[in-house]
């Protein structure tokens, strides 16, 4: 979910139009801003076919030699790396026909002091040690680890369970420094030796003895990617989002925009029950993915900044309901991996929009999440390094719009609208049954991407519009687009222009939360539509066996 209300300039975008339309990020209502901010709100191991050799792949090999010698610094000085242990991995797909485990969900949150925490790395490999930070109100709480994961419908697996831990309560977090950074350095609780636990995506549950219950989420990452689809999560996104200590980027403890957080830490929990936009924005996409039996791998965004080496190889790249902050490293790693062959699926909206920079924290290297957004004119590294500014990708100084790798570009908040079929006959629809003009009431929100004339394109071939989306934002018509396309070096590109797609996976059923109306028809299409999507993109370039012949932008927007 994205916060802050969109004010835009469209009609006829000319070359450079795009880059003058303004929003407003407020928090509670969602929306993103561009440029504008203002008020405050919150709301495997096979080969790649296709990718064994040529000059995009050699470039994407020397980018990660480049990666692993120097990643790009913060203003301040050089990131220091992660320490790592030797990986003890089981590939997802031996997880998908185990039994499961029924009783993973959280039955009572409580107060926000009832229990909460947080883990001093992102991510790790299986067998890596890791850090449960933890305060409770409770005498003793214990640990459950949770894997993601199809189980035969279960949809997650109890992996490891601790005994009793003395709880502690922690004093809450409060900002400090210039940019409010709200850390909450709460001392080492235990530790997760993650030895035997599977690559994938882990909800670690905390389970007061006053029967209050909390998430952590962790991501048991994978050290190899070829022949894979990498499903690729957002904690960055994530914490932008989070308000535990009051404070985040889009807002302050006063709900002030102005006094929003400029860098947020990850050394804090998450609000609300922990987990929340990995739930709401990424799970359903996981459980489809190993639902179906693809060979995948795992990882982060922070970690493709780190080291792209996943990336190598694989026969795709998810972006799941809500990716919103970028590096550029991230960004400059997975277009050199669609070059290289890679198919890129964009399963939400507002994809690549904010460009960030990961610091040290207290916890170790890229520990800060830095976005200054409208106040870049104070961001250290401005007007220096413009590069590293960080704002939005389409702003100055710097600018570079996401839809280069994209297709398309995000256009605003808030939105409710139905999605309407295009390109009935498409190979992603098939088997839905779906007809030309064909609508599925609330899929199109609750931000939005659409083709922009005149935004720069991700390359000489035609881009087709699969789904093109009449819809009022803001008192402004418009249309939400989904789009295809397919780059030089064979890769295919989709992005859905929707962030409701993965909550649209479980609309209908007990889990489907946010489902903002969607129903069992709704859920029935895209599930379809994604499955198609991902057993293509899995077969290696879709370029060579799903091309993009149709040149539909052309035909339903007239460049001014």
């Amino acid at each position: 979910m994205v916060t802050g209300s969109a004010t835009r300039r469209r009609a006829a975008h000319r070359r450079d139009g795009y880059l003058r339309r303004r929003r407003v990020d407020t928090k509670g209502r969602a929306g993103h801003p561009q440029g504008g901010d203002v008020s405050p709100r919150e709301t495997q191991e096979h080969t790649a076919p296709g990718n064994a050799h040529g000059p995009a792949r050699r470039q994407f090999l020397g980018l990660c030699a480049g990666a692993g010698l120097a990643a790009a610094a913060a203003c301040d000085g050089p990131t220091a790396s992660h320490r790592r242990s030797a990986p003890q991995s089981r590939r997802p797909e031996a997880e998908r026909d185990r039994p499961g485990t029924g009783d993973w969900r959280i039955g009572s949150l409580g107060p926000p002091d009832a229990v909460a925490g947080y883990t001093d790395r992102v991510s790790v490999t299986p067998g890596q040690e890791c850090g449960l930070h933890v305060s409770t109100t409770a005498s003793a709480f214990r640990v459950s680890a949770f894997r993601v994961g199809w189980y035969g419908g279960a949809l997650a697996r109890l992996v490891w369970r601790s005994g009793p831990v003395a709880g502690h309560a922690r004093p809450g977090g409060r900002p400090v420094s210039a940019t409010r950074t709200v850390r909450a350095d709460w001392p080492r609780t235990l530790t997760l030796a993650t030895e035997g636990w599977p690559e994938g995506a882990y909800l670690i549950r905390l389970d007061a003895d006053s029967g209050h219950q909390r998430y952590v989420p962790l991501i048991v990452r994978s050290t190899q990617g070829a022949g894979r689809t990498v499903l690729l999560h957002a904690p960055a996104t994530w914490q932008a989002y989070n308000r535990w200590g009051g404070y985040s980027l889009y807002a302050g403890a006063s709900g002030a925009y102005e006094t929003r957080s400029l860098a947020v830490s990850f050394d804090r929990p998450y609000d609300a029950n922990g987990a929340e936009k990995f739930l709401v924005y990424e799970w359903a996409g996981v459980v489809l993915a190993e639902r179906l039996g693809i060979p995948l791998a795992y990882s982060t965004g922070t970690d493709v900044h780190r080291d792209p080496g996943v990336l190598h190889g694989a026969t795709a790249v998810v972006c799941l309901g809500h990716d919103e902050y970028w590096t550029p490293e991230q960004r400059r790693y997975v277009t050199a991996a669609r070059d290289a062959g890679t198919n890129v699926a964009f399963l939400g909206a507002n994809t690549c929009f904010r460009r960030i920079r990961l610091e040290t924290g207290e916890a170790g290297p890229d520990r800060t999440v830095v976005c200054y957004k409208s106040s870049y004119r104070t961001d250290p590294c401005y007007p220096s390094r413009p590069a590293l500014v960080t704002t939005d990708f389409r702003q100055a100084p710097g600018a570079d719009p996401e839809s280069s790798l994209t297709g398309v570009l995000y256009e605003g908040y808030p939105v409710d609208a139905p999605y309407v079929v295009h390109a009935a006959d498409h190979w992603l629809h098939e088997g839905t049954g779906v007809r030309p003009g064909e609508s599925f009431d609330h899929l199109v929100g609750v931000e939005y991407d659409r083709v922009t004339p005149g935004a720069p394109a991700p390359g000489p071939g035609p881009l087709e519009i699969t789904a093109h989306s009449p819809l009022v934002c803001s008192g402004t018509r418009s249309h939400s687009d989904s789009a295809y396309y397919t780059a030089p070096g064979g890769a295919g590109v989709f992005a859905t222009g929707t962030m409701r797609w993965v909550e649209a996976l479980k609309a209908g059923t007990p889990d489907g939360g946010r489902d903002h109306g969607m129903d069992s028809r709704t859920r029935a299409f895209v599930t379809r539509t994604t499955e198609n999507l991902l057993r293509a993109f899995a077969e290696g370039p879709a370029a060579h066996h799903r091309p993009a012949p149709r040149p539909d932008a052309g035909q339903l927007y007239k460049a001014a």
